[in-house]
């Protein structure tokens, strides 16, 4: 069973807490760690491109001219797509992008990036969170003394209005909740600071 260290605030060992191998503790399997990626891009497109067919376009229905002895080619409608200002063929339409895969799946990947990060070394366990006052300024000052100047995704449970309130002046930090946890952002970030008391909250949701 993998075990990490506990630290505080001043990033001294306070003690070690064992981590579930069902969770942290599983192959890396990086086929399925893109295919969730990709999952997750894909539905935050926005998918509002939008093109207008020739039944769309602005003009008139009427014949432009007639049908013989013009020396042109035929036509019946200036909305044409062959003509300009004519409609556009087969042009993109609003959608939504977004897909769905098995939970089972998404959960294994989940599991398989959290393992990465364990083995990196980027996972750091706090023994205590602090109530967060709502100012950058502390929030910085704390992640400073952490020695977390890279992108850092803290996972921490219930209200924390405040802490994200907090990180949204900083550059890539992000808080999220420890049911919230995916793996893009796993990838994304290169350390994952946590709360002891949080870890098993992360840990039962993705066991």
């Amino acid at each position: 069973m993998p075990t990490i260290d506990v630290i505080d605030l001043n990033r001294r060992k306070v003690g070690s807490v064992e981590l579930r191998p069902e969770v942290f503790g599983t192959e890396v399997n990086g086929p399925v760690l893109h295919e969730v990626v990709l999952m997750q891009q894909a539905g935050r497109r926005q998918g509002t491109a939008s093109t207008k067919t020739r039944g769309l376009v602005s003009g008139t229905g009427k014949k432009p001219y007639k049908q013989k002895h013009t020396g042109r080619a035929r036509a019946g409608s200036i909305r044409s797509p062959l003509w300009r200002h004519g409609g556009i063929v087969f042009g993109p339409h609003p959608r939504d992008y977004g897909y769905t895969m098995p939970k089972k799946k998404a959960q294994g990947a989940v599991r398989s990036a959290l393992s990465a990060k364990v083995r990196e070394g980027g996972l750091l366990v706090l023994e205590d969170l602090p109530q967060s006052d709502g100012k950058t300024k502390s929030l910085a000052a704390i992640l400073k003394v952490l020695g977390l100047g890279g992108k850092t995704l803290i996972v921490a449970g219930g209200d924390q209005d405040r802490l994200r309130r907090a990180a949204e002046n900083i550059p890539d930090v992000t808080v999220i909740a420890p049911e919230g946890v995916n793996v893009r952002d796993l990838l994304l970030h290169d350390a994952v600071l946590v709360a002891r008391r949080d870890l098993s909250r992360l840990e039962e949701a993705f066991a």
